[in-house]
């Protein structure tokens, strides 16, 4: 066999069938879980040296992947998950004899996947940030590049170039930078040259535009009607603008955009036109093209034969078949139908990403610890800069007010009254304080009895989840509180979570007062507080339109 020795130490074999093979399975980035059974493990070490697979993309546990949350499997946290899924790296790796990719999606930070790991705010709580402080968009992407490299991991399956400008959007939503197509460019983009500064790759997604949806693509197939003209306007825009500042790679989404696939209704993961004839074609772009997740049933179920999803999907112009779950027969196939001109595109691809993040010749590549402080100090100036003062009728001036005549009094929604907003509010403002938690320890109906007694009532609604499915778990219960009080008290609302909340809560612009804080975090609670106390003006914006009842 004919072996060419790279600079870097790698070993490019020419094309015998062997070599072939081995080329073939750098294109295949099956799952695994970080709480894996040594059975699965064990499985996957013989995966990665019976094929050569080119990486791996991580995920928590086998309950909590998307596909699976209609079983209601219960998620078992792992208090560990961190030093497991660094010793698993090294194990892999130590498996390989081409060494790993390791990709994970890591959106909002490690802590997507892992347990006690840095969080950073939603993307849509960067998408309230002024234009002018971008910067911390970008001190985001290279945050979180830090943190992945100090696990092991090179490739980030993020950020989102969707632009969200559809509401009842089930899975997009608080992940997209907003609806304004310039904004969730430049932050994008921003957020990739943060992490790439750092030597970590991203990932624009889901190409063409997932935001204008609405159905869930982990379980049905959603299909966009805009024509190649409306999604040059609009979805496509941050895309190009990736495109021009190199994006690493870009991933497709399961969508059917009918205008683009000679009028069928077929995922973009599997078509040719919106891979090759729009992407590599019309828009010049010739970096990685990773496929969404293979086990999505929008395509998981289209075939019967094991190994054809992986065919077509590579066929169509997919690079890096993400979560395949049929490396043998995907390899088959495509050795069995493709020429090994594409063949050879797709290998040298994913050998010049491996190349750019060094692990030829440094597999092992973790660098660096986990550094909450900075993360939380990161946070915080996202908080100053993001908070959205919606309805101001003199909150500040007017709780003070009521204080004065014990007319005033707090409501916690979903946190006990030992959260920190309310701690901050305390260092000047006290007040009787009251808190459902949820309807086992918390009766309704006696809280509403107690506040019958104030005027001025400051409402903190913590939203129990960020996706909207079951109202974000807002129990009836709370809505048909909310609406009463709204509409005999004079009520400041603080909202500390997923702004698409706000068209559910009945009567709220009968509010005195409504800011929206995005995320629950300490550092936003702490914010949140001060403000209020001190009458700060909020710099946020609201990133998607809104319409409150």
């Amino acid at each position: 066999m004919l072996k060419i020795i790279t600079p870097t130490g790698f070993t490019i074999m020419k094309m015998t069938a062997e070599a072939l093979r081995q080329k073939v399975g750098q294109f295949f980035f099956p799952a695994v879980f970080i709480n894996d059974t040594e059975e699965n493990i064990q499985e996957t070490e013989r995966l990665i040296k019976e094929h050569n697979i080119g990486g791996l993309t991580f995920f928590h546990s086998r309950a909590s992947a998307a596909t699976n949350y209609e079983s209601k499997k219960k998620v078992v946290f792992n208090d560990d998950s961190y030093q497991k899924i660094k010793d698993l790296i090294v194990r892999y790796q130590k498996a390989a004899s081409t060494p790993l990719l390791i990709s994970i999606d890591a959106e909002w930070g490690l802590a997507m996947r892992i347990e006690k790991t840095p969080q950073y705010p939603y993307a849509i709580t960067l998408g309230a940030l002024p234009e002018s402080k971008s910067n911390l968009v970008y001190e985001v992407g290279k945050q979180i590049g830090l943190d992945l490299k100090a696990a092991g991991i090179h490739y980030n399956l993020s950020p989102l170039a969707d632009i969200n400008n559809n509401p009842n959007n089930p899975v997009i939503g608080y992940r997209s930078f907003g609806e304004n197509k310039e904004k969730v460019a430049n932050f994008a983009v921003e957020y990739l040259k943060g992490m790439s500064d750092v030597g970590i790759l991203g990932c624009l997604k889901h190409f063409p535009g997932h935001g204008n949806t609405n159905v869930d693509s982990h379980l049905g197939l959603p299909v966009l009607n805009e024509t190649l003209e409306e999604l040059l306007e609009n979805e496509l825009y941050p895309f190009i603008k990736g495109i021009e500042n190199n994006v690493d790679s870009i991933m497709i989404g399961h969508l059917a955009v009918p205008s683009l696939n000679d009028g069928k209704d077929t995922s973009a993961t599997l078509s040719k036109p919106i891979i090759e004839t729009l992407l590599r074609g019309k828009l010049g772009y010739d970096g990685l093209v990773i496929s969404d997740a293979l086990n999505m049933h929008s395509v998981s179920k289209l075939y019967e034969t094991k190994g054809e999803l992986e065919w077509e999907a590579f066929n169509a112009g997919n690079d890096i078949l993400c979560f395949a779950e049929n490396v043998p027969e995907g390899i088959e196939a495509i050795l069995k139908n493709a020429s090994p001109e594409r063949i050879e595109e797709s290998f040298n691809r994913i050998l010049k990403a491996k190349e750019k993040v060094g692990i030829l010749s440094n597999p092992n590549f973790t660098s660096g610890e986990l550094n909450f402080e900075k993360a939380s100090a990161l946070n915080l100036e996202i908080a100053q800069n993001s908070i959205t003062k919606i309805i101001d009728h003199s909150n500040t001036t007017l709780a003070f007010e009521s204080q004065k005549s014990n007319q005033l009094v707090k409501l916690s929604l979903y946190k006990n009254v030992e959260n920190t907003f309310f701690k901050t509010l305390n260092s000047k403002l006290k007040s009787p304080e009251f808190a459902f938690e949820n309807l086992e320890v918390s009766d309704i109906s006696s809280i509403e009895k107690e506040l019958q007694n104030f005027e001025t009532v400051i409402i903190s609604l913590f939203v129990p989840k960020a996706k909207p499915m079951n109202n974000f778990e807002i129990n009836n219960e709370v809505l048909d509180l909310l609406s009463g009080l709204l509409q005999t008290k004079k009520c400041i609302v603080y909202v500390f979570g997923n702004p698409y909340v706000l068209p559910i809560i009945p009567n709220l612009l009968e509010a005195s007062g409504l800011i929206q804080v995005y995320q629950d975090f300490e550092e936003f609670q702490k914010v949140a507080g001060i403000q209020f106390l001190e009458n700060l003006t909020c710099s946020g914006s609201l990133p998607v339109n809104i319409d409150i009842q």
